[in-house]
């Protein structure tokens, strides 16, 4: 339960509700207060409202005072209240607020306006102030500092205003919002603008805003300022000014220049400083008055000055000074054209129209000529550009391109040249004199003004297609094109033929029947046609089998055709144009239906395995022969063995024999025995008579020496100088003994059985060597089945 009795401190208050008229009353404090059983404290003891020195306070729904200052009110004991209204309370004694009032804005100081600065202040209320001023809702004006700012309900503070500081050469631009009076005095109406130079702080009016701060321009003997009225008006010299007007403003008239509001700046104009071998043209030069001179020029130069006609044209040429007057009008700077051998320019006469080409010197135009460009073409352009960069020819001898957007422009005052390549012709012709002339490379061409050059256009591709390219040289060859043509068989097989023909042009020695190599404008195109034509004639002669078998000697009759001795020419001439065709290439044959691919292939294959059993028989039958041969010589060489051998045991035999008969006699008185009949000593010759006997060779090469004389049987003597053996004769009967030495028969015996060896040495060589030569037989029919069968598989191999 609340305490009845309520302590109030000093400069306190509180609010007491009497429940029973339902009233607030303030008892302000010090006091201590009872309440009664009807009464109820709204809020503890409160503190006073304290306003100190120098700050004010709002109070919202302020009491209303009577007078004297008491407090007023109604029937019931109720303080009255000024609702929705405003009381400012400055400095006083601390007081309470009651029932109903508010502090809408707490204790804040009072705002102090310093120098150059103001506040702009506007009026919410009608009311009249200390001084006796009267102010209407909305009124405006300033309160200017040093000093400080009471405020008032009826005004508020739109904004602070600062003064603009103007300095030298400088000046503020302002403009009024309504009408009124500056601080000048002047009066201004709305949207006026208008300048102040004066140095120092400005504090604009309440109807003033400051636009911009406009510097000054300073001028130097070296630089003007270029001004324009923007409506007319009376300048800061006296001068009138009209809308439009343009005038300069130099260091003469002023040292450093602010532009007015009605001035506009064009330009900062330098001064013009003229050499002593330089001169200007003014154009509207300013009169006695003041005044530009309107479509007037007037030439400055320290110099004097030249007159001419109206209507002259003339060259003044160099080395000179020449200052050309106001009524002169350049017409154009020209300068000397230096021209090599293969260089030169078009150049025309103003005063007849002719046109000529200058080559080959320094020319300078004179004042009734010009430089005429030629036209040309845009293919002969495109043509002209890619020769400046590669006059090399291309496929079948002729140099051609299509159009390209990309080359750099020609000067087409300077003369079209073109250079010709070697072994190769250019036409060119004249539309003026009606005449064409043809020029055999390597040469330079060079046009003149009624020239053009003749452009080629070509078949090209495979088969040959018309306007493929073009050209503007014709190469002479030799060359070779390509072409495919499509053929039919008498027995109705359609091929294709791709053929390849060589040519050259005959060029004739005459100059004037030059001009035949450019008669038919399509050589290309027309030589393959009539080539085509003959091939396709002579094929359909002739059935697919004849075809394929003599196809080159049918196409080379059909083209070059046969002399008056029935042999085939070497070549092929085109009289009108010179072409010469001197060789047919057959590079490829292809069927065009697929029956006729498919008897083709047929046809090759049977003729495949037939070449490949016919080459098998070949082979088989030459490894027959090799193999008859080698048995043969092997028989025959047997044989000879055989024989070799036999007569190597025949003497085997003899000397076995002779080895067997003979026996040692003593020399000189040892035993004699009877020999043999002379007949069975094959191998021993003697000589008849009484000298000495040649000298016998048995079969070893062993020489015998003896000596027989007549009427005696007893020998004279054995003579044995190389031999190892020899007969000892005796009486008539012959020789009575053999004086014979052992190791003879025996070098005889092994020199027999060496031969023997020997003999089967060769014999078992022939026989290798003919098994050798059957095995190369039978291997060479192996590789041929092979190739046979490579070349079915499409693997190569031959045919």
């Amino acid at each position: 339960m609340e305490d009845p009795v309520i302590r109030i401190p000093p400069y306190h208050y509180i609010h007491v509700l009497d429940l029973n008229s339902n009233v607030t009353r303030v008892e302000v404090g010090p006091h201590t207060y009872i309440r009664q059983d009807h009464e109820r404290v709204v809020f503890s003891p409160k503190r006073m409202v304290m306003v100190p020195p120098r700050h004010y306070c709002v109070v919202l729904n302020p009491v209303a005072r009577g007078p004297t200052g008491a407090v007023l009110l109604d029937g019931a004991g109720q303080a009255q209240l000024r609702h929705a209204d405003l009381d400012v309370r400055l400095t006083q004694e601390p007081f309470p607020l009651f029932p109903g009032e508010e502090l809408q804005q707490g204790i804040t100081p009072l705002q102090v306006v310093l120098a150059d600065t103001a506040l702009r202040l506007r009026a919410l209320l009608d009311f009249k102030d200390e001084d006796g001023n009267k102010f209407v809702a909305g009124d405006e004006w300033l309160f200017e500092g040093p000093g400080t700012y009471i405020p008032r309900k009826e005004v508020e503070v739109v904004e602070i205003l600062q003064a603009t500081i103007i300095r030298h050469n400088q000046a503020i631009r302002l403009r009024a919002r309504k009408e009124c009076l500056d601080r000048q005095g002047m009066r201004r109406v709305t949207g006026e603008e208008w300048l102040v130079k004066r140095v120092g702080a400005y504090l604009p009016g309440v109807y003033e805003e400051v636009v911009d701060i406009v510097d000054a321009y300073v001028l130097t003997d070296k630089k003007a300022l270029h001004l324009r009225a923007t409506r007319t008006f009376e300048d800061a010299q006296g001068h009138v000014r009209r809308t439009g007007e343009e005038w300069l403003v130099t260091q003469e008239q002023s040292e450093a220049y602010i532009p007015d509001v009605f001035e506009e700046v064009v330009a900062e104009v330098m001064v013009t400083t003229l050499g002593p071998r330089q001169y200007c043209v003014v154009l509207n030069p300013v009169g006695p008055n003041g005044q530009p001179q309107l479509g007037q020029q007037r030439v400055v130069k320290d110099g004097t000055e030249v007159t001419r006609r109206a209507g002259d044209r003339w060259l003044a040429r160099g080395p000179l000074e020449y200052v050309p007057p106001a009524e002169v009008t350049v017409l154009e700077r020209r300068q000397a054209v230096a021209l090599a051998d293969n260089e030169g320019i078009y150049v025309r006469d103003i005063r007849t129209g002719k046109v000529r080409v200058v080559t080959g010197q320094t020319y300078m135009l004179t004042e009734s000529e010009e430089l005429w460009e030629k036209e040309l073409p845009a293919g002969v352009e495109a043509l002209l550009a890619e020769a400046r960069g590669d006059t090399a020819g291309q496929d079948s001898g002729i140099h051609s391109s299509g159009p390209n957007f990309g080359v750099q422009e020609r000067d087409r005052t300077r003369a079209v040249t073109y250079q010709v390549p070697h072994n190769a012709a250019v036409q060119v012709y004249d539309y003026r004199e009606r005449r064409a002339r043809v020029v055999l490379g390597p040469e330079l061409v060079v046009l003149g003004p009624g020239e053009q050059l003749t452009v080629l256009s070509l078949s090209g591709g495979c088969p040959k297609r018309p306007h493929v390219r073009r050209s503007l040289c014709l190469h002479l060859g030799p060359d070779f094109c390509a072409d495919i043509v499509a053929i039919e068989t008498a027995d109705h097989a359609r091929l294709q033929l791709q053929l390849a023909y060589n040519w050259h042009f005959e060029v004739p020695e005459d100059p004037k029947a030059l001009g035949r190599l450019f008669s038919v404008p399509d050589f290309v195109g027309d030589a393959c046609k009539a080539l085509a034509s003959r091939v396709r004639g002579a094929v359909a002669a002739v059935t697919f089998d004849d075809f394929h078998k003599n196809s080159n000697r049918l196409i080379c009759s059909a083209v070059f055709g046969f002399d008056e001795s029935g042999r085939l020419r070497e070549h092929l001439c085109f009289v009108p144009n010179g072409l010469v065709v001197t060789s047919v290439d057959i590079q490829s044959v292809e069927p065009v239906d697929q029956r006729t691919r498919d008897a083709l292939q047929r046809s090759v294959q049977l003729a495949i395995e037939i070449a490949t059993n016919s080459q098998e028989a070949a082979a088989r039958h030459e490894a027959e022969r090799l193999a008859q041969e080698a048995r043969g010589r092997l028989e025959r060489q047997r044989l000879l063995d055989q024989a070799e051998a036999e007569r190597a045991r025949r003497e085997l035999l003899e000397l076995e024999a002779l080895r067997s008969a003979i026996f040692v006699l003593p020399l000189l008185g040892m035993y004699h025995s009877p020999l043999p009949t002379w007949g069975s000593y094959q191998g021993l010759l003697f000589a008849q008579g009484s000298i000495r006997p040649s000298v016998p060779m048995c079969p070893s090469g062993v020489y015998v020496g003896g000596t027989r004389s007549a009427g005696t049987h007893r020998p004279t003597g054995v003579s044995l100088p190389v031999g190892r053996w020899g007969l000892v004769g005796g009486g008539d009967e012959g020789p009575v003994g053999l004086v014979c030495d052992s190791t003879l028969c025996s070098a005889a015996v092994e020199s027999a059985g060496a031969a023997r060896a020997e003999a089967q040495a060769r014999a078992e060589a022939a026989r290798i060597e003919a098994e050798a030569a059957i095995l190369q037989a039978k291997l060479k029919a192996e590789a041929v089945a092979i190739e046979t069968v490579r070349y079915e598989l499409g693997y190569g191999g031959v045919k």
